[in-house]
């Protein structure tokens, strides 16, 4: 029996999820794109779940499309959606999750694995960690937000540098540009993304669900329209709290800080 394409462990309110294609590099299949579709429409319904971790088997995060299957003339990009739908952006499904998704980029992001990795929260990369843009070089264009959010992430001159060439980046550079959020060794990727997250889940999860999107929602828009909906989302919040709810939210605050100061 094959080994699946996609594994899920669930434990303490995180899903690891692992690309299982490492024979390929963890390329972008038909079965593999539609197995991360399904996998994060599951687990939006999945109450218990808080956070999510993806990584990749093997000594790739993700090579991008599976160009064997489109020189082969299989369409795989429409099986993203139900319904037989188009949809080329693969970022949509893990939107729609609505919890923070931790990238644990353990090797190559490219192409479709880069925008794959752009999709999600938060980037923890290994050493061995690189991405490349390789559309211009294969001759596809971009549909799942990366020509538009490596720009506002990097800075638009050095996304041209990165998509107009196809080179690779290092995982010290992306740190150093701010693509990725810090550098750990192979062996610390994954207890450094568990960590993370529990961080994370110490915090009220609606809090983080609605602060999450309030970020995602204001980065697509101008400065000033993102500060007119934080203060909109503002007054709606603060009808909603009581000083109770305050108080005892500030002693968990003061005691987590002794505890980390000790």
């Amino acid at each position: 029996m094959p080994e699946p394409v996609l594994l899920i462990e669930k434990e303490d309110g995180v899903a690891t999820i692992t690309l299982n294609r490492p024979h390929a590099m963890n390329a972008l299949s038909s079965e593999l794109t539609t197995a991360i579709a399904d996998t994060f429409s599951d687990l939006q319904q999945d109450a218990s779940i808080g956070v999510a971790i993806l990584t990749g088997a093997g000594r790739a995060f993700c090579a991008g499309l599976d160009l064997k299957e489109l020189a082969e003339g299989k369409n795989m990009l429409g099986e993203l959606t139900a319904g037989g739908a188009v949809e080329a952006n693969i970022a949509i499904p893990i939107k729609a999750f609505g919890r923070p998704v931790i990238g644990a980029i353990n090797g190559v992001a490219i192409t479709g694995g880069f925008e794959l990795a752009l999709a999600c929260d938060i980037l923890i990369a290994s050493t061995e960690a690189r991405f490349a843009d390789t559309h211009a070089r294969v001759g596809i264009i971009p549909g799942s937000e990366l020509s538009q959010k490596l720009s506002r992430v990097i800075g638009i001159y050095r996304a041209k540098e990165v998509s107009l060439t196809g080179n690779f980046i290092d995982a010290r550079q992306a740190a150093a540009w701010g693509l990725v959020n810090r550098v750990v060794e192979p062996a610390a990727l994954l207890p450094a993304c568990h960590a993370l997250a529990a961080d994370i889940l110490s915090c009220p999860r609606d809090m983080v669900q609605k602060y999450k999107k309030l970020i995602d929602d204001g980065f697509q828009m101008t400065l000033g329209d993102g500060i007119a909906l934080e203060k909109k989302t503002n007054l709606e919040h603060f009808l909603t709290v009581n000083p109770e709810s305050i108080a005892q939210r500030r002693n968990g605050i003061l005691e987590r800080g002794r505890k980390q100061k000790d």
